[in-house]
Protein backbone atom coordinates (compact mmCIF):
# COMPACT_ATOMS: atom_id res chain seq x y z
CA UNK A 1 0.00 0.00 0.00
CA UNK A 2 1.21 3.51 -0.77
CA UNK A 3 2.99 4.98 2.26
CA UNK A 4 1.12 8.26 1.82
CA UNK A 5 -2.19 6.42 2.15
CA UNK A 6 -0.94 4.58 5.22
CA UNK A 7 -0.57 7.93 6.96
CA UNK A 8 -4.38 7.96 7.21
CA UNK A 9 -4.18 4.92 9.51
CA UNK A 10 -3.10 5.85 13.03
CA UNK A 11 -2.24 3.66 15.99
CA UNK A 12 -2.47 5.10 19.49
CA UNK A 13 -2.18 2.77 22.50
CA UNK A 14 -4.79 4.66 24.54
CA UNK A 15 -7.35 5.03 21.78
CA UNK A 16 -9.79 2.21 20.96
CA UNK A 17 -7.45 -0.33 22.53
CA UNK A 18 -4.65 0.46 20.09
CA UNK A 19 -6.67 -0.65 17.06
CA UNK A 20 -5.89 1.03 13.72
CA UNK A 21 -8.00 4.19 13.44
CA UNK A 22 -8.59 6.70 10.68
CA UNK A 23 -6.72 10.00 10.85
CA UNK A 24 -6.56 10.10 14.64
CA UNK A 25 -10.33 9.75 15.02
CA UNK A 26 -12.02 7.09 17.12
CA UNK A 27 -13.37 5.34 14.02
CA UNK A 28 -11.42 2.14 13.44
CA UNK A 29 -10.59 0.32 10.25
CA UNK A 30 -12.65 -2.54 11.65
CA UNK A 31 -15.68 -0.25 12.13
CA UNK A 32 -15.60 0.63 8.43
CA UNK A 33 -15.07 -2.98 7.35
CA UNK A 34 -17.88 -4.15 9.61
CA UNK A 35 -20.30 -1.59 8.21
CA UNK A 36 -19.41 -2.57 4.66
CA UNK A 37 -19.78 -6.25 5.52
CA UNK A 38 -23.21 -5.60 7.03
CA UNK A 39 -24.38 -4.16 3.73
CA UNK A 40 -23.84 -0.43 4.15
CA UNK A 41 -22.55 1.32 1.07
CA UNK A 42 -19.61 3.70 1.20
CA UNK A 43 -22.06 6.51 0.47
CA UNK A 44 -24.20 5.55 3.48
CA UNK A 45 -21.16 5.45 5.75
CA UNK A 46 -20.04 8.87 4.53
CA UNK A 47 -23.54 10.28 5.06
CA UNK A 48 -23.65 8.93 8.63
CA UNK A 49 -20.10 10.10 9.42
CA UNK A 50 -19.46 13.37 7.58
CA UNK A 51 -16.00 13.66 9.15
CA UNK A 52 -14.92 10.75 6.94
CA UNK A 53 -13.76 11.13 3.36
CA UNK A 54 -14.27 8.68 0.51
CA UNK A 55 -10.55 7.93 0.50
CA UNK A 56 -10.84 6.72 4.12
CA UNK A 57 -13.08 3.86 3.03
CA UNK A 58 -10.69 2.94 0.22
CA UNK A 59 -7.73 3.01 2.61
CA UNK A 60 -9.53 0.64 4.99
CA UNK A 61 -10.10 -1.85 2.20
CA UNK A 62 -6.48 -1.58 1.06
CA UNK A 63 -5.26 -1.99 4.65
CA UNK A 64 -7.36 -5.14 5.07
CA UNK A 65 -6.18 -6.54 1.75
CA UNK A 66 -2.55 -5.98 2.66
CA UNK A 67 -3.03 -7.62 6.05
CA UNK A 68 -4.71 -10.60 4.41
CA UNK A 69 -1.70 -11.09 2.16
CA UNK A 70 0.50 -11.34 5.24
CA UNK A 71 -1.53 -14.13 6.82
CA UNK A 72 0.16 -17.49 6.46
CA UNK A 73 -1.70 -20.10 4.53
CA UNK A 74 -2.57 -23.22 6.44
CA UNK A 75 -1.93 -26.48 4.60
CA UNK A 76 -4.99 -28.65 4.27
Amino acid sequence: MDAKLLERITLEPGKRGGKPCLRGMRITVYDILGWLASGMSAEEILADYPELEALDVTVCLAFAAEREQRVSRVAV
